[in-house]
């Protein structure tokens, strides 16, 4: 049958299209063919294979997530040497601490100076767990796997230290002090290697170090720099130049640890770009606490010290009344080491850092939005 004009098959062809549900008063939803039919433009479909921009923004920021968590990010490089030479300072302080024990006799001597040793096995501790666990935890991806094995990590150095401690030195209160105390700064420090961003922690152990043995070795230049300050034969102008004396150890050991901080930063990512092709970059704040990690981990060993070690400190500090004045003096020097430590490290790595950075891009005003 012919479909003209007013027969029952052209009214059915004429008809459009109905799929899907109806609306309450019985009219059909009409689909995009009819919307073509009526001059409205459909919507536009990405091709076979493309993903749309939302969807290419989602996979960016599952992407970024991946890096963050999986394995890049997370990557530590030079986390060995860095564990060598944490353990090697360690055992250092430890020996070191126990030459000077054992060259005095037994008694208070021995107790005064165990109290002024202890600040040094305590400082070296939790930079020892950190790399330690950080070269055992390098390739974990797992953020909760990673952060278990690190204190587990931090548990065992913090564990061998004490029997270290306990086998080499006299058997005692203090000793079990020393031991105690250093074990429980070695755990600490393996739970911080824990962190998702183990370049920033890597940064602040590498930091650390470079400022302890900076000090040591500064130790040298103390006579000559106090005469240089007006050290004379009155007390106080010695209790002058030693102020002197330790805000310019302070001052250099914080420029120290915010350069090496930032070193280390660069290299990591440079590294990572000849190695992968691609490295993800860290912002400003990554930066910042790097270069405050030095003087934020002093000012933390100060709180173990005061804590664990509270009762050596004690102890030392009743025997007379020029250990306590001695004892309250270094506890207060290394109050303020830490935070000139903290300060002038977070603002040399930044200093550094935004030196590096170039211009902003500068956007074409031209330029028209697309149309929508």
């Amino acid at each position: 049958m012919s479909n003209q004009p007013g027969s029952s098959t052209a009214a059915e062809t004429d008809q459009p299209e109905t799929v899907g549900p109806t609306t309450g008063d019985g009219a059909a939803v009409e689909t995009s063919s009819v919307k073509a039919s009526s001059g409205e433009a459909p919507l536009a479909e990405a091709p076979a294979g493309e993903a749309t921009p939302a969807e290419d923004a989602a996979g960016h920021a599952r992407a970024d997530e991946g890096t963050v968590t999986g394995g890049r990010a997370e990557f530590a490089p030079g986390a060995l040497v860095l564990a060598l030479l944490s353990l090697g300072w360690l055992a250092a302080m430890l020996w070191s601490t126990r030459e000077a024990i054992h060259s005095t006799a037994a008694g208070v001597t021995a107790i005064s100076l165990s109290a002024y040793a202890l600040p040094g096995v305590i400082t070296a501790a939790p930079a020892t767990g950190a790399t330690v666990a950080l070269a055992a935890t390098n390739r974990l991806g797992r953020a909760t796997l990673r952060f278990l094995a690190a204190v587990g990590t931090g548990l065992v150095v913090g564990l061998l230290a004490a029997v270290a401690i306990n086998l080499t030195y006299a058997d005692n209160a203090t000793t079990n002090t020393i031991a105690g105390t250093t074990a429980a700064a070695a755990i600490i420090g393996g739970a911080m290697a824990g962190a998702r961003q183990a370049r920033v922690v890597g940064a602040i152990t590498a930091a650390t170090l470079a400022a302890q043995i900076f000090v040591v070795l500064f130790s040298r230049a103390r006579d000559p720099l106090s005469d240089l300050f007006g050290a004379g034969e009155t007390q106080q102008s010695v209790l002058d130049a030693a102020k002197w004396v330790s805000r310019t150890e302070s001052l250099l050991a914080g420029l120290l640890a915010g350069l090496a901080a930032y070193l280390y930063l660069t290299w990591s990512r440079r590294r990572a770009e000849r190695r992968d092709g691609v490295a993800s970059p860290l912002r400003w704040p990554a930066y910042l606490v790097a270069g405050a990690g030095a003087g934020l981990l002093l000012l933390l060993t100060e709180v173990i010290i005061r804590i664990g070690g509270r009762g050596l400190l004690d102890l030392a500090a009743a025997l007379s009344e020029a250990d306590e004045v001695a004892q309250t003096a270094l506890c207060t020097s290394r109050v303020d080491n830490g935070i000139w430590v903290l300060f002038v490290g977070a603002l040399t790595t930044l200093i550094v850092f935004g030196r590096t950075l170039g211009p902003r891009p500068v956007e074409d005003e031209t330029d028209e939005p697309a149309a929508s």
